[in-house]
């Protein structure tokens, strides 16, 4: 991989053979690109974190409020949260992709659906 803007992208040979070149690489589970953007890792945390939250949702059927945020808490967050300061957002539609996870798990509350996003987070202590 060749980092950098100023980069000349070198052919290196090992062996006799060339190496290739690799538009990103993926180490303990965060994405590195070329231009080290993070929007890759953000879209495979938010889908991972999308999985688990399909799941919590279809299989609970008594929608209790601490069960929920329980598992919120244990299932979804944690892939949402992986080594997030190696890999921290910082372009807004990135957090946005993030905080979306975390805006339709509020909404599964229908005595909460009428408030805004922020009064939702209050009540659920997020």
């Amino acid at each position: 991989m060749h980092l950098g803007y100023k980069n000349h992208g070198y052919s290196y040979y090992m062996d006799g053979k060339q190496v290739d070149t690799a538009e990103e690489e993926k180490d303990l589970g965060i994405i590195i690109t070329k231009n080290l953007k993070v929007s890759q890792q953000c879209k495979q945390a938010y889908a991972k974190a999308s999985r688990m939250f399909g799941l919590i949702n279809r299989s609970i059927k008594h929608k209790d409020r601490d069960i929920l945020l329980s598992l919120y808490k244990s299932l979804v967050r944690p892939q949402l949260e992986y080594c997030i300061t190696a890999w921290s957002p910082h372009y807004v539609k990135d957090k946005e992709l993030i905080e979306r996870i975390q805006q339709r798990f509020t909404r599964m509350f229908p005595d909460l659906r009428r408030l805004a996003y922020l009064r939702r987070l209050q009540h659920l202590k997020l």
